[in-house]
């Protein structure tokens, strides 16, 4: 099949309105963007740093996302769902790295996360409601890890929705029970709601769902602002759900990743918290959002979630009124990180950043409450266990982690059976004390000091 490449796209923000952004051109190997004049009246800024709101042709030179923008990068999966789409298109005899960034984005079309879309738009969706079941999805995700090309890649590619990560996932709508799962209505029936959905990788422990559900508990006890999340129960596994704050009913939102804000890619470690914060602060103008973003700092150096890159942290924008606020947290799970090291450095420190650096990192940015968040973020990771058996983690599998992030759970109360022995210990220590030998010495020098102060008494 001979492949023609995308060379025009127009794009879209479909939130509380659909309204037309502006038009992606090819020229050369450079990729050109222009705002549509109607987009730049109504003010909004969907990505202020990189992406100015002005009027002309712009072009991005740096080359870290291959000639994209960083807003509309964060609309391509990589990982999983890049996977997907190379074996498909490889079914239809086109080479993968015949595929521009471009074609990529025209293969998202109205399905990416937040609320860009693309057209023309080739994306694989066919609207046809399906009930879902999450080990046959399991099974399917695994058998393409290990090389299939049939058929079942068409039908992941639609379930992905274009998410990104490295771990299989789709995207569904979940009843309010959390029992009945579909994919497919362009919709929402009444009840439910938008959910995500992930699946172990080749690399994963079968406990991985449980081990993410726990840290989403422990999370939120941390004040950590997160989403509903849930641990789906099918026949043979257990999958970690969280539901899309991308998404509100049937309204999308738009979201803008630390990495495609600040154009910081997330393959690399390039960041330290110290640049999340001054960004939050720069996107916000909120100090309420920066305690949130410091707030998730301490989770994710104290719980040892290493894997803490850029792209592993949002922001959304509200298109009435333009206000931007940091994203609920996702991706938090137990992590030894790139050469064992935080992806994101604090103050500097990759290798083991703690408290001190957290306490300096809160000092730089005049943070009052940053005492009271330490404080509430390390009391939760130290209940870690009781997160892991909510989550139903053995014990084995809990102490592995509580070992690296937590001390053991206190030793429950002694028996009486249990207490005999300390008692009779101290029983023969009292009896020690008074034993013959140390009876006849009391006595002894009780008496020797009457006797010398009467020598005294006979001296003056």
């Amino acid at each position: 099949m001979s492949h023609q490449p995308a060379t025009l796209l127009n794009v879209f923000l479909v939130g509380r309105s659909r309204r037309k952004v502006g038009r992606l051109a090819v020229q050369g190997r450079r990729i050109l963007f222009e705002y549509d004049s109607a987009f730049l009246a109504t003010g909004l800024h969907i990505s202020p740093f990189h992406l100015p709101t002005r009027s002309g042709v712009m072009i991005e030179d740096s080359q870290v996302f291959d000639g994209l923008f960083g807003v509309f990068n964060d609309s391509l999966p990589d990982g999983w769902g890049r996977l997907l789409l190379d074996r498909a298109v490889e079914r239809l005899g086109i080479a993968r790295q015949d595929l521009t960034p471009l074609d990529r984005l025209a293969h998202v079309g109205l399905l990416g996360m937040g609320a860009l879309s693309y057209e023309p738009d080739l994306s694989a969706s066919d609207n046809v409601p399906a009930v879902l079941a999450l080990d046959a999805i399991a099974r399917d995700a695994a058998t393409v890890l290990k090389g299939e090309r049939g058929p079942i890649i068409d039908e992941l590619l639609k379930l992905n929705g274009a998410s990104a990560g490295a771990r299989p996932k789709i995207v569904a709508q979940v009843s309010a029970d959390r029992k009945r799962i579909v994919h497919g209505p362009a919709a929402l029936a009444d009840g439910y709601a938008h959910w995500m959905i992930k699946f172990p990788s080749t690399n994963d422990e079968a406990n991985i769902g449980a081990v993410e559900y726990a840290y989403s508990l422990m999370a939120r006890a941390a004040g950590v602002a997160m989403p509903d999340t849930h641990l789906f129960t099918a026949k043979k596994n257990r999958y970690f759900g969280i539901k899309r704050f991308d998404r509100d009913g049937n309204r999308r939102i738009h979201m803008h990743s630390l990495s495609g804000l600040l154009h910081a890619d997330h393959r690399t470690a390039s960041l330290d918290y110290d640049g999340f914060l001054k960004a939050t602060q720069i996107l916000t103008k909120d100090v309420t959002e920066v305690e949130r973003a410091f707030r998730l700092a301490c989770f994710n150096v104290l719980a040892r979630n290493r894997d803490d890159h850029a792209k592993n942290i949002s922001f959304l924008l509200d298109d009435a009124t333009g206000q931007w606020t940091l994203a609920p947290a996702y991706d938090l799970t137990f992590s030894s990180g790139p050469g064992g090291e935080q992806s994101m450095t604090v103050m500097g420190e990759g290798r083991s950043p703690g408290p001190e650096q957290l306490r300096a990192l809160a000092r730089k940015h005049d943070l009052k409450n940053a005492e009271a968040i330490l404080d509430e973020v390390m009391g939760a990771v130290a209940q870690w266990h009781h997160h892991a058996n909510a989550a139903g983690l053995t014990k084995k599998a809990a102490k592995l982690i509580g070992d690296r992030i937590a001390p053991p759970p206190p030793k429950k109360p002694a028996t009486k059976t249990q207490t005999a022995k300390p008692q009779t210990a101290k029983t023969n220590a009292t009896k020690a004390k008074t034993s013959p030998s140390e009876k006849s010495k009391g006595p002894a020098k009780k008496k020797a000091a009457p006797k010398k102060a009467a020598k005294a008494r006979k001296k003056r």
